[in-house]
C-alpha cells in the first residue's frame, strides 16, 4: 500500500514525528479533566495552533488531537455519541495545517486505548473493542487522516483488535505500546513479545515501536530489544522528555532540549525511523532535536551503558527480554490497575 508515509519513509533515512499533545493543549489553557477533543469543536483555532507548533518546528508528521476519542472514554464527558464528528474535525483541522505547508507533512490519526480491560481480567470484549476502533477510524478517515497512530497500548489483545478494526476502515496504520511496568507494557509484554506479535496481525502496520513509558532511557532500551528481535517493519521511538515531577501543582517534565536532542540521535542509533517525543516534549524539543539528527552522522548502536551515561539510569534492572521476570512490585501493580 502506497501512501504518503510509506513514500517518505522509503525516501528518507529518518523522520521526525511530533511531541505531547496534552502538554501543548495544558500550556493553551485546557483544564485538567476536561476532553481535549471538544476543544477540535470549541477551540478549533488552537488545535490548529497546536499542530502548526509541530509543522514549524521540523516535524514530518504530526497526530491528530484525537488520543480519546473512543466511545468509552467519551462516555466519561457525555460525549459518547460524537465519536465520528470529533474524530473528523480533528483530521480536517490536521489537513488544512498539512496541506498549506512547503513541504510533505503527514497526518496521522491518533487513536489511544480505550480506557477499559480486556477479558477475561476485565468486561470489554474483543468484538466491541474492534466496534470501538472502527467507529473512530472511519472518522479519522473520513477528515482526511493519512495514517492511524495505534499508542500507549498495553494489551495485546486491544491491539489486535485495532489492527482488525484498522483493516475494516482500509487504513494503513502504525502501532506503538508503552512499555512501564519494569521494562513490560503494564499487561506484560516485552518488547521481543511484541515483535513476534506484530508479525502474526492480518493487517500489517507501516511501523511500529514505543512511546510514553517511563523515560527517554527505558524506551531506548525497549527499542534496542525490538530491534535485537528481528522486526520486518519499521520501528518508532516516542519516548517522554524526561521524568514527569509534580511541582507547584503541576506536573513537569524535566527534559531539557538538549538531552531530547541527544535521545533523538541515540533513538535513530538503536534502529528508530520514525523519531518522536511524548509527554513533555514541545516545539523547542522538537527543533532541536531535527538539528541533531541532520547534523549528526548514524552511529552503532549504543550499548546500555552509553544511554544512561547520556540519559540518565533505568527504572528497573531488567526490561524482561533476557528471560527475568518483573519484580512481584511491578506484578501486584498489574493486578491492582486491572
Amino acid at each position: 500500500m502506497t501512501n504518503a508515509l510509506s513514500t517518505l519513509l522509503e525516501t528518507r533515512d529518518w523522520l521526525l514525528a511530533d511531541g505531547a499533545t496534552g502538554t501543548n493543549l495544558f500550556n493553551m489553557g485546557l483544564s485538567s479533566g476536561d476532553a481535549p477533543e471538544i476543544w477540535n469543536i470549541d477551540e478549533p483555532a488552537k488545535i490548529k495552533a497546536l499542530y502548526q507548533g509541530s509543522v514549524d518546528a521540523g516535524s514530518d508528521l504530526f497526530l491528530t488531537n484525537s488520543f480519546g476519542g473512543n466511545a468509552s472514554r467519551l462516555k466519561l464527558h457525555n460525549a459518547q455519541d460524537r465519536v465520528f464528528e470529533l474524530n473528523k474535525t480533528a483530521a480536517e483541522l490536521a489537513r488544512e495545517v498539512a496541506d498549506a505547508a512547503d513541504r510533505p507533512i503527514v497526518v496521522a490519526g491518533s487513536v489511544g486505548p480505550t480506557g477499559e480491560i480486556m477479558e477475561p481480567m476485565g468486561s470489554l470484549t474483543y468484538d466491541k473493542a474492534v466496534e470501538m476502533f472502527h467507529e473512530q477510524a472511519e472518522g479519522l478517515k473520513a477528515g482526511g487522516a493519512d495514517v492511524l497512530w495505534l499508542e500507549t497500548i498495553s494489551a495485546a489483545e486491544e491491539f489486535r483488535a485495532a489492527a482488525e478494526a484498522f483493516g475494516k476502515a482500509d487504513m494503513p496504520w502504525c502501532g506503538m505500546m508503552s512499555f512501564d511496568t519494569a521494562g513490560r507494557t503494564m499487561m506484560g509484554l516485552t518488547s521481543a513479545e511484541m515483535v513476534k506479535m506484530v508479525g502474526k496481525l492480518d493487517h500489517q502496520p507501516l511501523a511500529f515501536g514505543a512511546n510514553c513509558g517511563v523515560g527517554a532511557s527505558d524506551l531506548l532500551r525497549t527499542i534496542l530489544g525490538m530491534t535485537a528481535a528481528g522486526p520486518t517493519a519499521p520501528l518508532v521511538a516516542k519516548g517522554n522528555a524526561g521524568i514527569p515531577k509534580y511541582h507547584d501543582g503541576h506536573i513537569h517534565y524535566d527534559g531539557t532540549p538538549d538531552l531530547m536532542a541527544e535521545y533523538a540521535i541515540l533513538a535513530r542509533n538503536c534502529g528508530a525511523k520514525i523519531i518522536g517525543g511524548c509527554c513533555g516534549t514541545t516545539p523547542d524539543h522538537l527543533r532541536a532535536m531535527r538539528a541533531a539528527l541532520e547534523t549528526t552522522p548514524a552511529g552503532p548502536a549504543p550499548t546500555l551503558e552509553k544511554i544512561t551515561e547520556a540519559l540518565g539510569g533505568f527504572s528497573s534492572a531488567s526490561d524482561g527480554t533476557d528471560g527475568a521476570t518483573p519484580p512481584a512490585s511491578a506484578r501486584r501493580g498489574r493486578r491492582r490497575r486491572a
